[in-house]
């Protein structure tokens, strides 16, 4: 699945370093454009509509990056951003541009979707271990986000593994395609009951070994 590209458009940055402390008292965050074949940008750009941006491009798509006072775009998308860990207010966004004819690598987010059966037959919850999967393609062919239907997991015992995805046939799965995506937490009453079981069976082996010991130890007597 591929998509279009986002459109922002950023402004100039003069202010740098430690100034930039007023750029964001007035609501403004710093941004840095780079990438391959280009000089370093100091750009900068609303918060409010910059963070409405990231939310819908992530890091997966693409974002067309114009300039005020410039002609032509950049092609990039979002890499380091950073957030104040106290007021939670974006700090600091780096943006990567790429070239469309030069594959890059990018997280793209798993989504699950529908109802596992074998969860639904032991009232079980399927637990999601793999939240992004590592995917190379050209930017313009990098999927937005990957989905795989649960109705897959037909046992209690089912896994989604990486190797399950369903990747475009334009991009290539970097993932480890044994890394876990996805498994059924059964109910804990279950889980005692199958320790139990399996504790009992260990202790009637330990009981029969103790018969067997006892009838030598009787047949050694009689001799």
């Amino acid at each position: 699945m591929t998509t279009n590209a986002i459109e922002l458009e950023l402004d100039p940055r003069e202010l740098t370093g430690k100034k930039v402390r007023r750029l964001r008292r007035a609501g403004i965050v710093p941004v840095h454009l780079y990438g391959p074949g280009m000089e370093p940008r100091s750009l900068q750009c609303q918060a409010a509509r910059l963070i409405r941006v990231l939310a819908r491009a992530g890091g997966a798509t693409p974002i067309t990056i114009t300039i005020q006072g410039e002609s032509g775009t950049h092609l990039a998308f979002a890499r380091e951003i950073q957030w104040d860990p106290r007021r939670d207010d974006l700090l600091h966004v780096d943006l990567l541009a790429a070239d469309v004819t030069r594959p890059v690598t990018a997280q793209v987010p798993i989504i699950l979707t529908g109802e596992s059966p074998g969860a639904r037959n032991v009232s079980g919850t399927v637990m999601q271990q793999l939240r992004t999967a590592d995917v190379q393609a050209l930017p313009l062919e990098m999927p937005s986000q990957i989905e795989i239907d649960l109705e897959v997991m037909t046992e209690p015992d089912s896994v989604i593994r990486a190797s399950d995805l369903n990747i475009p046939d334009t991009a290539t799965l970097l993932t480890d395609s044994e890394e876990l995506v996805a498994r059924i937490e059964l109910p804990r009453v279950m889980e005692e009951v199958a320790v139990a079981g399996v504790e009992g069976e260990e202790g009637l082996g330990e009981g029969e070994e103790g018969q067997a010991e006892a009838a030598d130890t009787e047949e050694a007597a009689e001799e």
